[in-house]
């Protein structure tokens, strides 16, 4: 059992979206900037669009 532990408040996350364009083909990410390791990324040509959402 973990002895270091942390309470996080998941009560108001704090979602960012982004194109990174630096790798050979252009990835979208969604992350969560509140926790770790809390993100997923799709090839940007994969991403749905906003039009798509209706």
């Amino acid at each position: 059992m973990a002895t270091d532990t942390t309470a996080i408040d998941v009560s108001a996350p704090e979602v960012m979206a982004s194109v990174d364009s630096t790798s050979p083909s252009a990835e979208f990410i969604i992350a969560d900037i509140t926790c770790d390791d809390a993100w997923v990324s799709v090839r940007a040509d994969d991403a749905p669009l906003l039009d798509d959402w209706r």
